[in-house]
């Protein structure tokens, strides 16, 4: 990850979204994480949407924070409440 004070962040923003290729560059302010320029090549705009989605994130939280209170189900005994066969493995 790459770090830059955000007063020093003086070149055009396409300067900046074609470097960051393998890792974001994070914009700093007074030394604290302030905004970041990341490449979303290999993502979709559905993908991109709801990780920015602040009513999804919370929606996340909250259905982990009941899976570690009440506990969850395996995949295989998901897949045999639905009925389905299981994967084959290659």
């Amino acid at each position: 990850m790459k770090k830059m004070d955000i007063k020093e962040a003086s070149a055009p923003l396409f300067e900046y979204a074609t470097q960051v290729t393998n890792e974001p560059l994070v914009l700093t302010k007074n030394g604290k994480p302030y905004a970041a320029v990341i490449s979303l090549k290999k993502e979709d705009w559905e993908s991109v949407s709801l990780s920015t989605n602040p009513e999804f994130i919370n929606l996340l939280q909250e259905s982990r924070k009941r899976l570690r209170k009440e506990g969850g189900i395996s995949t295989a005994e998901m897949r045999r409440r639905l009925g389905l066969r299981k994967k084959r493995q290659r």
